[in-house]
C-alpha cells in the first residue's frame, strides 16, 4: 500500500500533512441540537481537545451568542473567558458575520470596533469572517478592527449555485479578500452543495490564485462531503473543518476518525491520536444523548438540498420553528417555496442572516398561501440594499413594492449607520456593569436587557 502511494502523482500538488479545525462546540452544535449546548457541558472535555493538535477549534460566534442569552441565560462572554482558561495551546477561533458581527442586521462602525477589541481580550486567536452576500465592503472594518487588535483573519467565502455564482467569482471574491490583509482564506460550504469534482477544481485554482492558506469546511446534508474533503485534499488545500463522529454528518461535516484514517497511507496523512479522539467521541456521544430533544430530524441525506440549498443549522431551527407554530407537517412545503423566493431574491447565498430571511419569507408565502402578501422588515432591507449589493437582480415586482420610487442603497450599508456606542451605553445605564454588557445590549436590545436583568438579580 505505502509503495503504492509513494509512486502516486495524485498527491504531489501538496505533501504537508491536513490541518484539522474542530467546530463541534460551534457549528457542529448549532447543525445538530440548535445551538442548545451550554457551557457547563463544554468545558470537561476541553482539556483533552487541547491535546489533539487541532489548527484552530471555532468555540464562539454564529448562533451561540444569540442562543446563550435568549435561550440558556448564559454569559457568552463569561463562555470564552471560561474556554480560554481551559484550552492553552489550540488557537480559539470564532465565527463572525462582518459588519453583522453575531447578529442579524448591520452594525455601526463603532459597534463593530468595540465588539472585536473586546472579544479578542476575552479570548478570541482567530476572526473567521464572512458577509452572508459576499461583499467584501461588509468586512473592511472588521478587518481593520483585527488587524489594530492584533489578532488573525481568516477571510470565509459563502459557498452556492446558482446562475450568478462560478469559479472565476470565487477566486474574484478571495483576491480581494487576501488584498484586504487575510492570512487564510476559508470556503463554507453551508448546504453540502460542493461535489467532488468541483472542489477539487476550486481548491487547485484558489492555490494557483492565493498566497495565502486555502481552508474548507462542508456540511454533509448533500451527502457528498467526505468525498469533496478527499479530492480537496488530493488538490492542497491546508485545513478541513472536522467534527468526532457522534457531532459529525446529517447536518454537520464529515467526522475527523475517518477522514484522518482515509489520508493516512498518503503524503498528507496527519499525525492526529485516534485513541485520545475515541475518548473525546464518546464525551461528546454522552452529550448528544443529553440534548436529545433538540436533534434535527435530518440525520441521513437530502438530496434536495441542491434545491432549496437552507443550510444545516437553519434546517433544524426552522423544524423546531414550524414545530412551535403547529405546521411542522408543511416543512416540505416551506422548503420548495425557498426555492422561488431565494430566486426572486436574486440568489443569496443561504448564510445567516439570508438564510433566516428566505426560510422566514418561504413560511409567510405559505401560511397566508400567497407570494409577498406579507414582507417582513429584514425582507424589505434586503432589497433595498441595506445589507449589501445582492449577487443576482431582485424580481423587478419586489422591487417597486419596496423602493415605491426610491433609489437603492449602492454604498457600503455601514457609511449609512450613525454611531451607537455611546447611545447605548446611556440607555442601558446602570444595568450594564461592564463594556460587554453594552456591547451585549447594542446587539440585542431589549433581549439583551432582559438577559441582563435576570443575570444581575440572581
Amino acid at each position: 500500500m505505502n509503495n503504492y502511494f509513494e509512486g502516486h502523482t495524485e498527491f504531489e500538488c501538496e505533501t504537508e500533512p491536513v490541518g484539522f479545525a474542530s467546530v463541534e462546540l460551534r457549528d457542529g452544535q448549532q447543525s445538530l441540537i440548535a445551538t442548545r449546548m451550554r457551557t457547563e457541558d463544554m468545558l470537561p472535555i476541553l482539556p483533552k481537545m487541547d491535546q489533539v493538535g487541532y489548527e484552530s477549534m471555532e468555540v464562539w460566534g454564529g448562533a451561540t451568542f444569540d442562543s446563550a442569552i435568549r435561550y440558556l441565560q448564559e454569559d457568552p462572554w463569561e463562555r470564552l473567558r471560561a474556554i480560554k482558561k481551559l484550552v492553552k495551546k489550540t488557537p480559539l477561533r470564532m465565527f463572525l458575520r462582518g459588519q453583522n458581527l453575531v447578529g442579524y442586521i448591520q452594525y455601526p462602525d463603532d459597534i463593530v470596533e468595540h465588539f472585536i477589541a473586546a472579544a479578542a481580550k476575552a479570548g478570541i486567536d482567530i476572526f473567521l469572517t464572512f458577509d452572508g452576500l459576499n461583499d467584501t465592503r461588509n468586512c473592511e472594518t472588521v478587518f481593520k478592527a483585527v488587524k489594530k487588535a492584533g489578532k488573525k483573519i481568516e477571510a470565509n467565502i459563502i459557498y452556492t449555485i446558482s446562475p450568478v455564482h462560478n469559479l472565476e467569482k470565487y477566486v474574484e471574491i478571495a483576491k480581494k479578500y487576501e488584498a484586504m490583509g487575510a492570512e487564510a482564506i476559508h470556503i463554507e460550504d453551508t448546504a453540502g452543495l460542493l461535489d467532488p469534482v468541483s472542489a477539487g477544481t476550486m481548491i487547485k485554482s484558489m492555490k494557483q490564485n492565493i498566497q495565502v492558506p486555502i481552508h474548507l469546511q462542508c456540511h454533509c446534508t448533500g451527502g457528498m462531503a467526505d468525498m469533496t474533503y478527499w479530492e480537496a485534499a488530493k488538490a492542497g488545500v491546508d485545513v478541513l473543518d472536522v467534527d468526532v463522529a457522534s457531532f459529525a454528518l446529517g447536518t454537520s461535516h464529515p467526522p475527523v476518525e475517518s477522514i484522518l484514517v482515509a489520508l493516512r497511507n498518503t503524503p498528507r496523512a496527519a499525525k492526529l491520536d485516534l485513541r485520545l479522539l475515541s475518548e473525546i467521541n464518546a464525551y461528546f456521544q454522552m452529550i448528544r444523548a443529553k440534548y436529545k430533544e433538540f436533534t434535527s430530524k435530518f440525520t441521513g441525506v437530502d438530496i434536495s438540498v441542491l434545491k432549496h440549498q437552507i443550510p444545516g443549522g437553519m434546517l433544524s431551527n426552522l423544524e423546531n420553528q414550524l414545530k412551535q407554530l403547529n405546521i411542522l407537517d408543511k416543512l416540505d412545503q416551506v422548503l420548495q417555496e425557498a426555492e422561488f423566493v431565494r430566486q426572486d431574491l436574486g440568489y443569496p447565498p443561504l448564510a445567516t442572516p439570508f438564510s433566516q430571511i428566505v426560510g422566514v419569507q418561504a413560511v409567510m408565502n405559505v401560511m397566508l398561501k400567497e407570494r409577498y402578501k406579507m414582507l417582513p422588515k429584514e425582507t424589505k432591507e434586503y432589497i433595498r440594499g441595506a445589507y449589501g449589493k445582492t449577487p443576482g437582480i431582485v424580481k423587478s415586482e419586489l422591487l417597486k413594492k419596496v423602493l415605491q420610487g426610491k433609489d437603492l442603497i449602492t454604498c457600503r450599508p455601514g457609511e449609512l449607520l450613525a454611531p451607537a456606542y455611546e447611545k447605548c451605553k446611556t440607555e442601558i445605564g446602570n444595568l450594564a456593569q461592564n463594556e460587554e454588557d453594552i456591547i451585549t445590549y447594542a446587539l440585542f436590545g431589549e433581549t439583551a436587557k432582559e438577559f441582563l436583568k435576570k443575570k444581575y438579580q440572581k
